[in-house]
């Protein structure tokens, strides 16, 4: 178990709700339901806890978790049913048959079928639950059979084949179980009818059901037939145990989206989050992180949520609930109005079970910020090495010197200056943010190494003030005080001095030298800190020697070319660069040669080297 989950498992709310176990890569492996979220997640790691061998195999998987508190047990129980069923778990497969909660199914088709499934599918039919409890839906079903005529065939009823004869009334024709639309002897129109009932029905309006079903036990009772009419009373009581039991979050048929925001200021960070309310019940939640929450009012921050949300949606609720108000309503009814085709009430509930429901949200969304929080302090410190926080600490720094930039200066007895400018970036070299720098304003033959600091300080930092970045955490200059307020000198010139740090680093004694004080820092010899700064100056002491020597070995390479007639300086630098090296253009054809230079040049060069030598000719 890493610490970041370690952590997260000692901040887990005691409240009831959902958890979502997810592997490395960030997929759901597992969802469960609890009452106590904190003491049921943590108790998959307790260490000697007898676990069959599939929990076994979840615990060894399992790279983080993921809660959402609901307010009752009830809630949780649909909710897990509801994200087991989206996001099809892999070790749920085993439990699928117990924890796969049944529906009943009014297919789409001509005399529509009404049957339990617990499979929901895309198809147009009507699904109603889920069920928690099966024997009740079952029950319910029964009294749908015995109360209205329906087909339990899965005939496909077209009128040619009706018209046709192709089928004949069956057994529940007899026994007066269904009408036998099958042979026409019900008409479609009366069918849609039923069908109208039996969604009224299942929609929770079951007050005539309730009202038929006392008048048909009365009448069973008082005609002593009491086995009968005991039966039509536990159908009317599981009927009443339906009702009731469909009504989780609110009321039924009603489609909701509940937002509710939780922010730091100080951290400069909030959550929005959106749980969706269909059908009455709780499918599933999102959450969007939002930055640069200072100075905005919780109105201007929920608005900008709630719109970027709608603008790309493609579902939108009769209803909005917000746990807090808006900086303009309007603009989101009336976005709300033109999606949707018609009014969409949005408003932030004052009383009863609907801010009971939005308390609910809100601790959804603090849960969700905290963990964020724990997440990015993890990450912080996972990313950034303990020699880049040692360095803060070891340079008195305001932040994490993450990307270091270092100058340094050779020349051969004062000929060929280069400058280079190396960069790291979390203690590791950024190879393709190298740069070198031909200096252009020391005379050659005249070393002055302060001079080219300045220069190429202000043409880094000259350059980078175009293009706004990336800035650096921190500049380390090869060399002591005198190269540190060269440096200086320039970043002044070019208005970036005190956009971040900049030291001086001597090489006799590894000093480091701020700008102002006279005193250097004496970094201890077993820091981690001066271990990163002599990597960073030996890089950069590297990186310009190696272009200082590319750049002379060229320049005698070029000499050498020079030497022949006809061939000038650019059209050497030409030949170099395009074939490479000087080994390079002696094997070359005088056709190669030519492409680059001309015929009339390449002749003379492949003579100039065809040309017998004096070892050949003793030879």
């Amino acid at each position: 178990m890493t610490d970041a989950l370690a952590d997260k498992l000692k901040h887990l709310p005691t409240s009831p709700g959902v958890y979502q176990h997810k592997d490395a890569d960030g997929k759901v492996i597992y969802v469960g339901k609890a009452k106590n979220l904190r003491s049921r997640v943590r108790s998959y790691f307790q260490e000697g806890r007898p676990r069959e061998a599939k929990t076994e195999a979840l615990v060894k998987k399992i790279a983080d978790v993921e809660v959402i508190v609901t307010d009752t047990e009830v809630e949780s129980l649909l909710l897990e049913d509801n994200l087991i069923k989206r996001l099809k778990p892999r070790y749920n497969v085993l439990l699928k048959d117990d924890k796969s909660y049944p529906y009943i199914c009014i297919k789409n088709e001509r005399f529509p079928r009404v049957f339990p499934t617990r499979t929901v599918r895309r198809d147009g039919s009507l699904y109603f639950g889920p069920y928690t409890d099966a024997r009740a839906m079952k029950l319910v079903l029964k009294t749908i059979k015995d109360l209205f005529k329906l087909r339990s065939c899965a005939l496909h009823l077209n009128q040619a084949a009706i018209e046709a004869g192709k089928y004949q009334p069956c057994l529940d024709y007899h026994i007066q179980k269904c009408a036998a639309p099958c042979v026409g002897y019900e008409t479609e129109a009366h069918y849609d009818s039923t069908i109208r009932q039996i969604t009224a029905l299942l929609n929770g309006q079951t007050r005539e059901l309730v009202e038929l079903l006392q008048g048909e036990m009365a009448r069973l009772a008082s005609e002593k037939q009491f086995e009968e009419a005991a039966e039509v009373r536990d159908r009317l009581r599981a009927l009443e145990t339906y009702a009731q039991k469909q009504k989780v979050v609110t009321d039924p048929e009603v489609d909701r989206d509940l937002f509710a925001l939780a922010l730091d200021r100080e951290a400069d960070v909030g959550v929005g989050v959106l749980f969706k309310v269909r059908e009455g019940k709780i499918i599933g939640r999102t959450h969007k992180i939002v930055r640069g929450v200072e100075g905005a009012e919780d109105g201007e921050i929920q608005q900008r949520i709630v719109e970027g949300y709608y603008a790309d949606a493609a579902f939108f609720p009769n209803e909005v609930y917000l746990a807090g108000d808006l900086a303009d309503p309007s603009v989101v009814e009336a976005l709300l109005r033109e999606k949707k085709g018609r009014r969409v009430e949005v408003r932030t509930p004052q009383r009863g079970e609907k801010v009971d429901l939005m308390n609910m949200v809100e601790a959804n969304a603090r849960l969700l910020l905290g963990e964020w929080k724990l997440q990015q302090e993890q990450r912080e410190e996972d990313r950034i090495p303990r020699s880049v926080l040692s360095l803060e600490r070891d340079l008195h720094l305001k932040k994490p010197p993450r990307r270091i930039e270092c100058f340094d200066i050779s020349h051969l007895g004062g000929t060929g200056t280069v400058a280079s400018c190396v960069v790291f970036q979390d203690g590791k070299p950024r190879k393709s943010d190298y740069r070198t720098y031909k200096i252009r304003t020391v005379e050659s033959g005249k070393p002055d190494d302060f001079q080219s600091m300045r220069e190429v300080v202000e043409r880094r930092y000259a350059r980078l003030l175009e293009e706004n970045g990336p800035w650096p955490d921190l500049v380390i200059i090869d060399g002591g005080k005198g190269q540190l307020s060269s440096a200086v000198e320039s970043l002044r010139r070019v208005d970036v001095y005190g956009k971040f740090p900049v030291v001086g680093l001597a090489k006799r004694l590894e000093e480091v030298f701020v700008p102002g004080s006279s005193q250097s820092i004496i970094i201890p010899r077993t820091s981690s800190s001066l271990r990163l700064i002599q990597r960073v100056r030996d890089e950069a002491h590297r990186f310009a020697v190696t272009a200082q020597r590319k750049q002379r070995r060229i320049k005698d390479l070029r000499s050498e070319l020079l030497d022949i007639p006809g061939v000038g300086a650019k059209t050497a630098k030409k030949l170099l660069t395009q074939l490479g090296s000087l080994k390079a253009v002696k094997a070359a054809t005088e056709a190669e040669i030519a492409a680059f230079t001309g015929p009339s040049v390449a002749a003379k060069i492949r003579a100039h080297y065809d040309a017998p030598t004096d070892h050949d000719a003793a030879g």
